[in-house]
């Protein structure tokens, strides 16, 4: 039995940071910093190993990264203020606040965000990048994860247009945003939900499925037919993972789907791979576009 062709978010990864870090130099060449400000209240744990891997990979890709650190417990209107600063520091070029906020913020997480200037919203917190994603306008940037799913789809030469797409998930964060990206490229998209009947039967009369549910094992055989391409969204904790010690694991039952579809992204090493590479092309986009203003 054949198996699927891996697509591997390193290479996408290393083919859009290339980009990335000659646009940056260019911008320093004239004078210019690309510089991105992580905002984040608390100490959580997934917050925490983003940001590491963002730092740790900022210098190779020409990014500045600052850090605005706040207590668990802050004020909402300590937050804000922290937001109107990074506004209008034009040494800061774009803005991640890591999501969800902490409880007592909670209520008040869509104002917060509306804060923030669109054009350093480099991570679509903000009701004017949605309005962009959704009218195919520079309004901001759309989120990070679905532009990863777009840059390996581009990477590997896989053609969208006219073809139907199905995807599982209809989150503001990813379902629904890559969904009007797809539809820009002329697929036919189908949005599967948790109120959706039969999904198998969409997505095998697919020639595209992304799985954004964030259910592990719950992209199976069942499916699935030959020749397929299944990009896996989702990041889960498999406890059977690793000879029984546990690990990340998608939402595809990876095993049998890659005897059967064409192409897949493994999950660690598809998407994930991508996402912290396609926020620092939007803090260089970001950099040129506020170069332009000035």
């Amino acid at each position: 039995m054949s198996k699927a062709r891996l697509l591997l978010g390193r290479e996408a990864a290393a083919s859009l940071d290339q980009r990335t870090s000659e646009a940056a130099a260019a911008l320093k060449a004239a004078g210019i910093t690309p510089a991105l400000a992580i905002v984040r209240c608390g100490e959580n744990a997934s917050d925490l190993a983003y940001e590491a891997g963002v730092l740790k990979r900022s210098k190779a890709a020409g990014i500045e990264v600052r850090r605005v650190i706040l207590k668990e417990n802050c004020e909402k209107e300590s937050l804000i203020r922290e937001i109107h600063k990074l506004n209008e520091d034009p040494g800061v070029h774009g803005v991640l606040m890591f999501r969800p906020l902490p409880k007592a913020l909670k209520p008040y997480e869509g104002g917060i965000c509306n804060e923030l200037s669109p054009e350093k919203d480099v991570d679509c917190m903000t009701d004017l990048s949605n309005a962009g994603v959704y009218e195919g306008k520079e309004l901001g940037f759309p989120p990070c994860t679905p532009s990863a799913c777009m840059e390996i789809l581009d990477y590997y030469g896989i053609d969208l247009e006219g073809k139907n797409v199905a995807v599982i998930g209809r989150s503001l964060v990813v379902g629904r945003p890559l969904a009007m990206m797809l539809m820009a490229r002329h697929a036919t998209v189908t949005i599967c939900h948790t109120r959706t009947r039969d999904i198998p039967s969409i997505t095998r009369r697919a020639d595209v499925i992304v799985s954004s549910a964030g259910v592990l094992n719950s992209l199976t055989a069942e499916h699935v037919r030959e020749g397929q391409v299944v990009i896996d969204v989702s990041i889960n904790w498999d406890p059977s993972g690793k000879g029984g010690k546990g690990g990340i694991a998608g939402d595809a039952a990876f095993d049998e789907i890659e005897g059967i579809a064409g192409a897949i992204t493994p999950v660690p090493g598809g998407v994930g791979a991508v996402t912290t590479s396609v926020l620092f092309s939007h803090v260089v986009t970001a950099a040129q576009r506020q170069k332009g203003k000035g």
